[in-house]
């Protein structure tokens, strides 16, 4: 199997690293180092042989070994392997049973890349061709794993999950109390707005559920494309089974990024509302400080015309400190 340069420049650190931390480096160097500091004296016709010869053949010799490296298909499919595992750390993921169900997807990843790694020619070809879309299905695994974990982190939510159905409930006796037809209107506009908001709490609980659900049954459908890719022979090259096999790996792939953007929605949707309440919420204090400035003013004149001004000047200072205190 050919791997390609853009494959080669991706990992090109990594395989690097790998030439340079091989046991044939540590073996060049050192005996370099052993005939640098203890064979000067070699006779060759017509050169004067320097110590500092030796440095160079060792120099040229890493670099023929870091050259094959970075030219071996083997070590850049390597080298690939580790960076991928890299890039979608576990340590990562904080929720527990998600991690786990990751680590047991890398693990199939493992496995498949053995069974590569034992195929030959074009049977070779077709099984590194699906663990490429098998990277693809574990990346959406990480991706929804993260989203899980974004979910459950959200004290916020957590909270007004319990404060919410107390809230509305306090609304609905203060509606069902309240004479005045503006307050009412108020409250019924609060009383709706925390009720959208109770339902978007509740259908983020309902989706972090389906997702680890989700997270699950996808890793036993890879399972499942383990078992069968291991059942490939050489006769299965260009068979329908291999296409079977790659249809059904992306129609994973599509499952799980539809339960992404689910989450993603009801995050966004869930943002919305609360912004929605907050603002819903400053209009009515805004509303309740007019009509409190416009009582306030209307008693200010009645009280110019009967000349009773201190003790209106009196209520108006109580009135500021408890809207300071607010």
């Amino acid at each position: 199997m050919t791997v390609n340069s853009e494959a080669r420049q991706k990992v090109f650190g990594t395989l690097l690293a790998n030439a340079l931390l091989r046991w044939e480096t540590l073996v060049t160097l050192m005996v370099t180092l052993i005939l640098f500091l203890f064979v000067g004296d070699v006779s060759l016709p017509f050169i004067e042989w320097q110590p500092w010869f030796w440095l160079v053949l060792g120099g040229l010799a890493e670099t023929v070994l870091v050259a094959s490296t970075l030219a071996d298909p083997e070590a850049t499919e390597q080298a690939l392997a580790e960076d991928f595992e890299r890039e979608y750390d576990l340590r990562n993921i904080r929720n527990r049973v998600s991690r786990e169900r990751l680590r047991d997807a890398f693990e199939y990843r493992r496995n498949m890349l053995k069974l590569a790694d034992a195929a030959r020619g074009a049977m070779r070809t077709r099984k590194r061709t699906l663990i490429s879309d098998i990277n693809d299905w574990i990346a959406h695994m990480y991706n929804l794993a993260n989203r899980i974990d974004y979910f459950e982190d959200n004290d916020l939510a957590a909270r007004d999950l319990q404060q919410v159905p107390r809230k509305i409930a306090k609304v609905k006796n203060l509606i069902k109390n309240d004479k005045n037809e503006q307050t009412r209107r108020d409250r019924l506009l609060q009383l709706e707005l925390l009720q959208k908001q109770l339902m978007s709490l509740e259908a983020s609980a309902r989706t972090i559920k389906r997702a680890e659900i989700h997270l699950e049954s996808t890793l036993s459908a890879l399972g499942t494309v383990y078992a069968q890719m291991s059942l490939l022979g050489t006769k299965d090259t260009g068979s329908t089974r291999g296409q079977r096999l790659s249809i059904e790996i992306k129609d994973e792939i599509d499952k799980l990024q539809d339960t992404i953007d689910a989450m993603d929605e009801v995050q966004f949707y869930s943002q919305q509302l609360n912004d929605d309440y907050l603002s819903a919420i400053e209009e009515i204090d805004t509303d309740d400080s007019l009509d409190r400035a416009e009582q306030m003013t209307r008693q200010r004149l009645s009280a110019e015309a009967e000349g009773d001004l201190d003790e209106l000047t009196a209520t108006e200072a109580d009135e500021s400190q408890l809207q300071s205190q607010r």
